[in-house]
């Protein structure tokens, strides 16, 4: 539905900076805000815990959060597809760790091919997702029934494979690389690059899909400003990532294998909602089933989808979380999937389906971050990150629900 406070732009022609701008503030006040206030949240986290610890900018702190985030990132961009759909899964940290417990009974009782018992382990939890799935979407139970009862199952499953107190060392050394050892200097430099130019090379290309069906394209110079913005971003982050942060004699510089992995795999993510069928249908289907239903979309096939992509993408949280502490335990994800939930929520996504997109999630995963590792270097307890947490997640559901009734929806009431 078109806002009358939008600019009108005929169709086939460009819109100009001035046009976009107000478009975009007409959104704001509509409360259509996306990630706007999880990236306020990080400005202020960076100058409030600068200020409180002078060790939080320092480079390796620098490094760390992004390596510390990475986990988060993976699991709150798993719980994206099913949020957008108006849905959750709270057994998705367990899903991870029963795939991790699979994994590491194939490779230290079985001694399987660690490659082959991580196929088995994604297996696994593809496998999970699509039973999920089948019960949400065929027999219509509640997904927060569904996945609280496999979210309390799937801790016995993995005291089973593991047994009571297991907690067994990963030796393989390609697994735990991938938090732990860095990229060669030129790699990052190479990776800001690539980003750069397939960022570029999609602006393009969507200008010209969309001036083939004569429709309004952005101003190009807003294309040009992003990728310089990447470029400028991501050039200091590597420069910083690449300087010596070894508090040793042994230097550590680099940037860390894990951040390539993860920005593939956003990448990877934001193609598949943005630019599929697939990515339109789930947006379709969690702004109005019915009307989905009605469109010729298939809800079901969607919706079993969604859970098999969300559990994929744990079993990566999973594997992040193993090699970041080195082995795995039987209570591996029972606690993170709460966490996911707040950072997809903190960063844009709507809990009432429809609206938000993984770079949201991500953004989110680094402000739940940031609270965690600025309140660890000021030795806060544990309890006051709980009650920090809590209330950012409280305040962003309240701005979703705001929002919401701001731009149309209802909110039942009693």
């Amino acid at each position: 539905m078109s806002n009358a406070n939008q600019p009108s732009l005929a169709s086939g022609h460009e819109g100009t900076l001035r046009d976009q701008f107000s478009a975009y503030i007409s959104r704001l006040k509509n409360g259509e805000m996306g990630s706007l206030p999880a990236v306020g949240a990080v400005l202020v986290l960076t100058g409030l815990f600068a200020m409180l610890s002078p060790v939080f900018l320092s480079r390796i702190n620098f490094t760390n959060l992004f390596v510390q985030a990475a986990e988060l990132t993976m699991l709150a961009s798993a719980l994206v597809f099913v949020i957008l759909l108006a849905e959750i899964d709270l057994a998705a940290g367990v899903t991870a760790g029963v795939a991790m417990a699979v994994f590491i009974v194939l490779v230290k009782f079985l001694a399987l091919n660690w490659i082959l018992a991580l196929i088995a382990g994604f297996i696994v939890g593809l496998a999970i997702g699509w039973v999920i799935g089948f019960f949400v979407a065929k027999i219509g139970v509640p997904s927060f029934v569904v996945t609280l009862a496999f979210f309390l199952g799937f801790q016995g499953m993995q005291l089973i494979l593991l047994g009571e107190g297991g907690v067994y060392r990963i030796e393989v050394p390609e697994v735990i690389a991938i938090m732990n050892n860095n990229m060669p200097d030129w790699a990052g430099w190479a990776l800001i690059i690539v980003m750069a130019v397939t960022m570029f090379a999609l602006g393009v290309w969507d200008r010209a899909r969309r001036a083939k069906y004569s429709l309004v394209n952005k101003p190009f110079s807003i294309l040009i400003i992003r990728t310089f913005a990447l470029l400028i971003l991501g050039g200091l982050a590597v420069l910083i990532m690449n300087q010596n942060r070894s508090q040793g004699s042994i230097p550590i510089e680099g940037v860390p294998i894990v951040i390539p992995i993860t920005v593939v795999i956003l990448f990877i993510c934001t193609f598949v909602l943005e630019r599929t069928k697939f990515g339109r249908h789930l947006y379709a289907v969690g702004g109005n089933p019915e009307a989905a239903r009605r469109a010729g979309i298939k809800v079901a096939r969607i919706r079993i989808f969604a859970f098999m992509i969300c559990a994929f993408l744990a079993v990566v949280s999973g594997i992040f979380h193993a090699s970041r502490i080195g082995n795995v335990d039987g209570s591996a994800g029972h606690t993170i999937v709460l966490s996911g939930v707040a950072a997809a929520v903190v960063g844009g996504v709507s809990l009432f389906g429809g609206r938000g997109k993984v770079l949201n999630a991500s953004i989110g995963a680094l402000v739940i971050t940031m609270i965690d590792n600025g309140l660890g270097l000021l030795q806060m307890p544990a309890g006051v990150n709980f009650l920090v947490e809590g209330g950012v997640l409280l305040l962003a559901a309240t701005i979703d629900a705001l929002a919401r009734l701001r731009t149309g929806g209802s909110i039942v009431r009693k």
